[in-house]
């Protein structure tokens, strides 16, 4: 009895270590290389608009999506003090160009000051949290979204 329990046993030990062994599955991976290989940098992308106020706003893919960014960003720094984004679109018009105004729920009046001046509300300061600059590359994955 003893003799065939342990055989019994070895069989079944034997099968499963053969079904891992033989089953193993090839991860795959989104750059189409092994997983233990090293990674490379990507390509740099280059943004679709140049300048400011030199391309069409980018149309938005569904409702509630932050207005994409149509030019590029280089330069256009954002500090604690300093906000680039806002010395063109505190108001509908900049040097004479139409720009887009922040919305108004990105805007607080300060007691202080006066009432046509509202601020930016320092919970929105950081624009490019929300708002991007569109590159035009490839998606890395197949999309199927289709908005309302």
């Amino acid at each position: 009895m003893k003799k065939f329990l342990k055989v019994s046993l070895l069989a079944v030990l034997a099968v499963t270590v053969v079904a891992c062994a033989s089953s193993a599955v090839q991860l795959s991976t989104l750059r189409d290389t092994s997983v233990s290989s090293a990674d490379s940098a990507p390509d740099v992308k280059t943004y679709a608009g140049k300048r400011p106020g030199q391309f069409a706003l980018i149309e938005r893919g569904f409702v509630s999506q932050p207005p994409l960014i149509p030019h590029n960003v280089d330069g256009f720094d954002i500090s604690q003090t300093e906000n680039a984004c806002w010395d063109c679109h505190s108001s509908d018009e900049f040097k004479g160009k139409k720009m887009p105004m922040v919305s108004k729920s990105h805007l607080v009046q300060n007691v202080n000051a006066k009432a046509d001046e509202p601020e930016l509300d320092m919970r929105r300061w950081q624009c490019d949290n929300c708002h991007v600059p569109q590159v035009d590359a490839m998606p890395l994955v197949g999309n199927d979204f289709k908005t309302n």
